[in-house]
């Protein structure tokens, strides 16, 4: 099979190399990080300049049609930058649920600005009672006086403070999950705003008596979208967590190489060169694996998500790895907000537990196994 990249495709790679390492060093990220989100960022404004914000939706609703490869070389970009902001969590999640579920006027009213950059979205699924189970959630929607009333938590959702909105799932009466637009400011909602780990704006939202219109609710059977939606996340966040991984092995080696003991650079010692090539070795496989995923989109829903599951278990493990050895290998100076590859680090462990850990998509992969 031919992995190699078209001349769109390369050029988008070097579009996104320059960006990043012009606009996202680590002082910049810093300052973007320290800054109270109001309104897009300038970032962001170059984004939605450059077509990155249309780019992994399709033609019909008014993206630049990408494929799964595309969003690969721009996850990867941002990963290897550690770009602060939401593109995943902000943009491709809630987009790709309202471009599958909403209605042309819901669209026009929530989809067309989020390409457009003039707002953000969160995407509210998680629970801390259910953790990775997308389709099993305490949160109930029911419909009361011509309206729907909601009631429930969804913890740890990115992007909840910047979001002008949230789609939120909910179990129906029917039994089925229904998909839910929740306002900012929405009367009985309210947030527990903080940052994970690895400085990533979160939340938890709880929601009491929240009454919406009709209109608010894009699905009342969102099983299948949710399937293809959490599959092209998973694929997505393997394609920057490779991005981290890359930096991390970078900076680790160039360390090795400018600091001495005993008058000679550390990466003329047999073992630490050793571990070196462990690292590399998990980066490269873990490339391979990110590959299969980002191609796996367009398959059967049962094939689509043994790939992805394997792709997601087997990059969480060599990205812990791959962290751990950055560490170690810098020494104490590792472990100090000063020494970069600390933040590398944190966002690779974290990166295990976004969308499922490897024990989840391990069994997940089990279960697909003994079906087949």
């Amino acid at each position: 099979m031919d992995f190699a990249l078209t001349d769109e495709q390369r050029m988008l790679e070097e579009t996104l190399s320059r960006l990043v390492a012009d606009q996202v060093s680590a002082e910049q990220r810093r300052a973007m990080l320290a800054a109270a989100p109001e309104g897009a960022s300038a970032l962001w404004r170059t984004f939605a300049e450059l077509g990155l914000l249309h780019m992994p939706f399709s033609e019909d609703v008014g993206g630049l049609g990408g494929d799964g490869t595309d969003l690969m070389i721009i996850m990867q970009a941002l990963g290897r930058g550690l770009v602060p902001e939401h593109y995943l969590a902000g943009l491709v999640l809630p987009g790709q649920l309202l471009a599958l579920t909403a209605n042309s006027e819901q669209q026009k009213h929530w989809l067309t600005p989020l390409l457009e950059g003039k707002h953000q979205l969160a995407f509210a699924w998680q629970e801390y009672s259910t953790r990775y189970d997308a389709f099993t959630v305490s949160t109930q929607a029911k419909q009361q006086d011509g309206q729907w009333q909601l009631n429930g938590r969804k913890d740890v959702v990115l992007n909840l403070e910047a979001a002008a909105a949230t789609l939120v799932t909910a179990q129906l009466e029917s039994g089925k999950l229904g998909l839910f637009i929740v306002p900012r400011g929405a009367p009985g909602a309210s947030s527990h705003l903080y940052c994970t780990i690895d400085d990533q704006a979160a939340g938890d939202l709880t929601l009491d008596k929240v009454t919406l219109p009709l209109a608010h609710c894009l699905s009342e059977d969102i099983s299948d979208a949710l399937a293809e939606v959490l599959a092209l996340g998973r694929a997505a966040i393997c394609a920057q967590a490779i991005g981290a991984m890359e930096e991390a092995c970078d900076q680790t080696l160039a360390y090795l190489k400018e600091r001495k003991q005993f008058g000679l650079p550390l990466s003329t010692f047999q073992a630490l060169q050793h571990r070196m090539v462990d690292m590399h070795l998990h980066l490269e496989q873990s490339r391979s694996m990110a590959i299969l995923a980002a191609t796996s989109l367009t398959l059967p829903a049962s094939e689509r998500d043994y790939k992805i599951a394997a792709a997601k278990a087997y990059c969480g493990e060599s990205a812990r790895f791959i962290a751990e050895q950055a560490i170690q290998l810098h020494g104490a100076m590792g472990m100090t907000e000063e020494c970069y590859v600390a933040n590398y680090a944190k966002h690779l462990v974290m990166f295990d537990h976004y969308l499922g850990d490897s024990d989840y998509h391990l069994e997940t992969v089990s279960d697909l196994l003994s079906v087949a």
